[in-house]
């Protein structure tokens, strides 16, 4: 069985939805918010390696115009 959220699954009892449906409206909800964190960890790899990414632009970029001194 699937994880199920348990205060969503007793809303809908609450309002009425029967057993079976409210079980899988729970547990699709729940399979939704696991999808989600997914995603937030995605997000959070991809804005280090843009931040490194800048870090070693950046200091490309100052290497490459500061004056050349003999």
């Amino acid at each position: 069985m699937a994880m199920m959220l348990s205060k969503t699954y007793e809303a809908f009892r609450a309002a009425g939805a029967p057993d079976d449906k409210a079980r899988e409206a729970a547990e699709e909800i729940a399979g939704f918010e696991n999808r989600l964190a997914a995603i937030e960890a995605d997000m959070k790899l991809l804005k280090w390696m843009l931040g490194v990414n800048l870090a070693f632009s950046l200091a490309i970029l100052v290497i490459l115009l500061r004056p050349l001194t003999t």
